[in-house]
């Protein structure tokens, strides 16, 4: 029977059965519960996480909606495969840092890098005027080998010094952490587009298909924007996660 390391957050909003099936995921995901392996039992589980039977039957229950896990009778909780789909939660993190956390290995390929006027577009997200420079990113995002995400960035053109050789080993939130940018806050819009020929043939879809796009402007602590990004996610392979809370 399988039993993997889990913290939980008491004081967190998201409720603590997401937080339990978000590193069960995550070890399924990461290879530290294979496929095959069998969970230990709800009692013992509550045990060991310290958690009520009711919390880690909802957890089982997220993960079996998700064909993670599979309920067999006279044989338990057992892990049936890893979904090959990634699943990210709407917080202010990289892409590249959420499949690191997950055990994935991210790959990127630097596609296009350098200073270029600002279209009316990004002027407005940025709040400077248009024409004038700004710092454009274009890279190809892979996890485990398999193409995930098109991804291209604005940013003011003397926030972060880097070079296409650093970008393609470290995350941009890594990096503008590194140069002492503090990210605060984001404003993010979720789409669906159908993929172009280009974008079809970078991300191995078919013309057409429908890919997920989201546009981001983010903030630092002094409400500065510090980037804009707008970013192609295959829509087989990548889902955003929201917890909603009442209030």
């Amino acid at each position: 029977m399988s039993t993997v390391q889990v913290q939980v957050d008491r004081s967190s909003r998201t409720p603590l059965h997401v937080q339990l099936a978000q590193q069960l995921e995550a070890a399924i995901q990461g290879g530290e519960l294979p496929v095959g392996s069998r969970l230990s039992n709800e009692v013992d589980l509550a045990e060991a996480y310290g958690l009520s039977r009711p919390t880690v039957r909802q957890a089982i229950a997220r993960l079996v909606d998700q064909g993670l896990l599979v309920r067999k009778r006279g044989v338990g909780t057992q892990v049936v495969g890893n979904s090959g789909q990634v699943r990210r939660s709407l917080e202010l993190t990289s892409l590249y840092d959420d499949l690191a956390a997950a055990h994935r290995k991210p790959e990127t390929e630097v596609l296009r890098f350098g200073i270029t006027p600002a279209t009316a577009e990004v002027a407005t997200a940025l709040q400077c005027e248009q024409g004038d420079r700004v710092l454009r990113l274009e890279r190809l995002r892979r996890a485990d080998g398999e193409p995930l995400a098109l991804m291209r960035n604005w940013l003011p053109p003397d926030l972060l010094e880097t070079d296409p050789t650093t970008l393609a080993d470290r995350g941009l939130y890594e990096l503008l952490r590194a140069e002492g940018v503090r990210l605060k806050v984001a404003h993010q819009t979720i789409s669906a587009v159908p993929a172009t020929l280009e974008q079809a043939r970078l991300l191995s879809e078919e013309p057409g298909s429908p890919l997920l796009a989201t546009t981001r402007i983010t903030y630092d602590d002094h409400g500065q924007p510090v980037e804009y990004g707008s970013h192609l996610y295959r829509a087989s392979r990548y889902s955003f996660e929201h917890t909603l809370v009442h209030r």
